[in-house]
């Protein structure tokens, strides 16, 4: 389970930015033209298909490779770190995104070629650094990618990369043309690679359409009232902050931070810079440095802490006094749990006090529907949040600039 707490004051809401929200995803769910709300019911496809192909290749390969940047990638990262202690045995996955040579090549030592299914993820099929790499990756290790099974892609249906696919033989899993790169996870993007490995992307679809149904019920509503109330107040408050209580949540905060941003930072109908400044945090580890600016810097953010109820490791601190460190014994047979959830309510409430807008999501516990509902509830707020800013949610034509420079640059 997973519950949501808005500590801010909701009677400050307008009730009509609720329904402007609601309607305004209704319209989109129905009008076909975006389609990552139809994920979690079409995907259980590529689930019995990519089952069929893992147990194909089980015993030949250990290692999948993803090679893919972006909305190709992180998704798949953050789902990987979320189940990965509950799904020891699933396969090793590496992950090749940037260009930076250093990381490739060490990525690459990992690598045992003839053990390895290589996964190219790119949703227009062009993007640069992914094509680089793959290109490397043929010539380091001779790859003969004509027929080759272990070359998966992974693209629009038109793309370059989809016709590179079918030309040289390859498995090829397509993109709905209506689910943008970074709303992907739940498509062929995610799904495959993370069956292939082993995880139980069924019960992670499930876990996303039961949430789906519960918010289109119209009981998930404080979805709505948080994203009307930073919305609304986001000229006072332009930064909102997740502050994360485990290690396993880093990829999940990489993860919004290129929903919400890519997403959310735009111009609006009439032309004027919009958006939320995102930045992920992991606790404890940034109570010692980051939180000092949240509590008595400018007010100028927002913070969603997160946390777990109760972890798969009962890690205990040992009963266990010494000399002139005797000042932390009140912990003494405590469990390392109790501390960071202790650690998350403390620092929540001293922001509290200090004025700062705080919303709270617990989870009971982390498993595939959890993760499923998490994944969800994000796109599911960033889409509702892009309505209330009108601006397009789904476009990038920052981003696209950067490339067309980029390309110029080689070009001249």
């Amino acid at each position: 389970m997973l519950y949501f707490t808005n500590h801010f004051d909701t009677a400050l809401i307008d009730p009509l930015l609720l329904e402007k929200g609601f309607e305004a995803l209704r319209y989109e769910a129905n009008s076909n033209q975006v389609g990552y709300y139809n994920l979690p019911v079409v995907s259980q496809a590529f689930v019995a298909e990519a089952s069929l192909l893992r147990s194909e290749i089980d015993k030949e390969i250990n290692t999948i490779a993803i090679i893919g940047i972006g909305g190709s990638s992180l998704g798949i990262k953050a789902i990987e770190r979320l189940l990965r202690p509950s799904t020891p045995n699933t396969k090793k996955i590496i992950y090749l995104e940037n260009s930076d040579p250093v990381s490739i090549q060490h990525e690459i030592s990992e690598i045992d070629p003839k053990r390895t299914l290589f996964i190219i993820v790119s949703k227009s099929g062009a993007t640069i650094e992914t094509l680089s790499i793959f290109k490397y990756l043929i010539v380091i290790f001779t790859l003969i990618v004509k027929d080759s099974e272990q070359i998966l892609v992974i693209s629009d249906e038109d793309s370059i990369l989809s016709r590179f696919a079918d030309e040289n033989h390859l498995r090829r899993f397509v993109i709905p043309h209506n689910v943008g790169g970074r709303f992907s996870v739940l498509s062929a993007v995610g799904i495959v690679p993370l069956t292939i490995a082993g995880f139980d992307t069924q019960k992670l679809l499930l876990g996303a359409q039961s949430f789906l149904e519960s918010f289109w019920s119209r009981k998930e509503d404080h979805l709505l009232q948080k994203s009307a109330y930073y919305v609304s107040n986001s000229e006072r408050f332009p930064i909102n902050v997740l502050f994360a209580y485990s290690d396993m949540f880093e990829e999940f905060g990489k993860w919004m931070v290129q929903l919400w941003g890519e997403s959310l930072g735009k111009r609006n109908r009439n032309g004027e810079r919009v958006g939320l400044t995102p930045i992920a945090l992991i606790g404890s580890v940034d109570q010692h440095s980051f939180l000092q600016l949240i509590i008595d810097g400018p007010l100028n953010k927002t913070v969603t802490f997160m946390h777990i109820a109760h972890s798969m490791e009962e890690l205990m601190i040992p009963k266990l006094s010494l000399k002139y460190l005797e000042k932390s014994d009140f912990l003494n047979d405590h469990s390392f749990n109790e501390l960071i959830n202790a650690q998350c309510m403390a620092t929540m409430q001293s922001v509290i006090e200090d004025g700062v807008s705080v919303d709270e999501i617990l989870w009971s516990q982390i498993n595939e529907q959890t993760v499923g509902k998490m994944v969800i509830y994000y796109e599911l707020l960033t889409s509702a949040s892009g309505a209330l800013f009108e601006v397009n949610t789904y476009d990038q034509p920052g981003v696209e600039l950067g490339k067309q420079i980029l390309a110029n640059h080689f070009k001249n």
